[in-house]
This record gives C-alpha cells, structure tokens and sequence, in this order.
C-alpha cells in the first residue's frame, strides 16, 4: 500500500520520516510526505486553504493508492469559524466534486492537527530536558501548562497562546523544523497516541489501509 501523506512544512515532513512512516511500514504501508504545492509542481510549503488542499489530493491520487493530510488548524487561511471536522468534511466534498464516481472514499483520509503540530510535544514534556541547549526548568515550565488542559490536543486559548508560542516563551531558541522532529521521535508514537485521542484516531485509521494490503499480499501467495 503506497501511502501519500499531504503535510504543511518540513516539520511534519520529517515526522511522518522519523515516527509515522516507521510504524506504518509493519502494516505493510509505505509512507511518503509531501510538502504542499510540490505534487503539482509548486514550491512547497505556505499558507493553507481547502482549494489548495484538494488539488494536491486529487494529484497524488492519480500517483498513489491512498492519500491523507497532516496539516495544522492554524495553517488554515480564513477558515477560523469552521470546526477541524468540519474541515475534513468540505475536503472529501470538494474531492468528491471533482473525481465524481471515480473516486474510492475509502483510500482518502483528510486529517487536521489540533491546533497546530507542538501540541503533540506535549505528550511527554520531560524530553525537552533531555536536549543540552534548551534551559533548566523548562519541563517543568511546560507541565504546568499541561496540567491545566484535558489532552495536548486541547492546549490553544487564541493564536497567540498556541502550543508553538508556549514552547518559545519558555524555550527562546526553539525550532520547530530542527527540534519538533525530534523531541515527537523521542517521545514516541505509542505515548503521544496514548495522550492524544484524536490524533489515535487517525493513525488507527491509517493502519486500517494495511488490511488491504495483507490481504492482497496472502492471495499472492495461495
């Protein structure tokens, strides 16, 4: 099963590497990440919107077997008065209008980090004191922001609390795209699944792509 992964920035791009693509490939699912705009040729990266999103879908669905999204809210350009799932909805419609009875629904899996791709750091925040450059304290400093919301997924009061902004108040030389990676990779598919329910929610329904591939690999073989 070739999976396409539609991701915003290099951030996430070097997740699905490090983490995502790791796990998916016992299941029998090869994961590729691709920067928004680069599918159609684009320079990748930038600004979000569902237009852009579903022309990239409908292009790497003509060169793979299914395709998902791992783009933040935040990255959405005027879209503050939708809901995450209604997001994903107007994806699949605005798929659907174009591909018509053509299109498998089955092999298309749209999903918005809430609210934006730190919140998953927040899962374990002990390894931020594991990096040598980051300052004393500053787990500490995190879980106390932790403590105060249900799941990492709900850490967000307005744009300028979001998680990112948390983590550079505390930690001023943080990166997103140097240290996001890894700081996800140290913590663990396991537990940031563990933590974050619908983030568990996607990948579950990722895994569930593998089922199709075993099965064609077991007629394969009879």
């Amino acid at each position: 099963m070739r999976l396409a992964v539609s991701v915003e920035g290099q951030t996430e791009e070097e997740f699905v590497k490090r983490v995502l693509a790791v796990h998916l490939r016992g299941r029998r699912i090869e994961s590729t990440p691709i920067v928004l705009g680069r599918a159609r040729g684009r320079s990748g990266g930038g600004s979000v919107s569902l237009d852009r999103l579903v022309s990239e879908l409908v292009t790497l669905l003509g060169a793979f077997d299914a395709v998902t999204t791992l783009v933040d809210f935040y990255g959405f350009r005027r879209t503050r008065d939708s809901a995450v799932d209604d997001l994903e909805k107007q994806l699949i419609s605005g798929i659907r209008a174009r591909l018509g009875r053509a299109w498998d629904e089955r092999k298309t899996i749209p999903y918005i980090q809430m609210h934006e791709f730190e919140g998953l750091l927040f899962s374990e925040v002990n390894v931020f004191s594991t990096q040598v450059d980051f300052p004393a304290g500053c787990a500490a400093a995190l879980r106390a922001v932790r403590e105060r919301f249900s799941t990492p997924e709900d850490i967000n009061d307005n744009p300028e609390t979001a998680p990112s902004k948390r983590i550079a108040s505390v930690i001023p030389r943080y990166d997103k795209r140097s240290h996001g990676p890894i700081l996800a990779e140290e913590i663990g598919l396991a537990r940031i699944r563990a933590e974050c329910p619908r983030f568990d929610a996607w990948v579950t329904r990722l895994e569930s792509l593998g089922a199709e591939a075993t099965g064609r690999a077991a007629r394969a073989e009879a």
